[in-house]
């Protein structure tokens, strides 16, 4: 990769390939830093999708081929999401992504609850008919993905849904506090979409907690957020009797 070329990581599997970007020419330093990025949100978004199921090899000689770089940008990019606890790095025996670890689901869910219900009692005393608006349309979004059993439109417009009560809060920040917590819930979140019902259950628990917003009931809205987010601590029985090898 020439030194002033920003590069548009391929599509992995199940993604839809990006349109290629050019930056105006970073020095080596920026332009690997940009490479392991992109690098890194790839891998990223295929094993929060289990588009790369947990305990699957990460070859750095694969990826190296697979995204047209050299190892350096492909190390650094292994190391941050080894940070984010998504990947395991063992010297001499190889990189792996990480299994989903049991015990940290409940705190991830508390952490998201603190956060989310906090949100929407906030936001219970400023939404608007414009505010409502904009949720109602996301939740269309969603239902249309569901007719289609589109589950990764269905997916996206439920982190749209999300990110939207933070921001008509007046408080984005908060669904960046909450993308970091949540990134072992939503594995299992996404293993949990294909179950029958499912999709049809949580677009009933969106409706619940709009509802709630539109009466202006802040008590109301935490309890339907609390019981939306905390539906899967039931569902981690079934998803490691289904797949035991995904959990450690």
């Amino acid at each position: 990769m020439a030194a002033g070329e920003m590069i548009e990581a391929p599509a992995l599997p199940g993604e839809r390939q990006r349109p290629e970007r050019r930056a105006q020419r970073p020095g080596p330093v920026a332009a690997r830093s940009t490479a392991a990025s992109l690098v890194q949100d790839a891998l990223r978004r295929a094993i929060l999708s289990m588009q790369i199921a947990p305990g699957a090899a990460l070859v750095e000689k694969d990826l190296t081929a697979r995204f047209g770089l050299s190892r350096t940008p492909v190390r650094e990019a292994l190391i941050k999401l080894k940070e984010e606890g998504l990947v395991e790095i063992f010297p001499q025996a190889g990189t792996f992504v990480a299994r989903i670890p049991v015990a940290a689901i409940p705190e991830a869910v508390f952490i998201r609850q603190a956060l989310e219900c906090a949100t929407v009692q906030l936001l219970a005393d400023r939404a608007d008919v414009e505010a409502i608006d904009r949720l109602d349309q996301i939740i269309a979004r969603q239902h249309e993905a569901f007719e289609l059993q589109d589950q990764e439109t269905f997916h996206a417009a439920d982190e749209d849904f999300h990110e939207e009560l933070a921001s008509l809060a007046g408080y984005p920040g908060v669904w960046k506090l909450a993308q970091a917590a949540k990134s072992q819930i939503d594995r299992c979140r996404r293993m949990t979409l294909p179950v029958p019902g499912r999709m049809a259950m949580v677009i009933a628990e969106h409706l619940s907690i709009v509802d709630a917003l539109r009466r202006r009931d802040g008590e109301a809205a935490v309890a339907a957020m609390r019981k939306h987010l905390g539906t899967l601590l039931p569902d981690l029985v079934d998803l490691q009797a289904k797949h035991p090898a995904f959990f450690v």
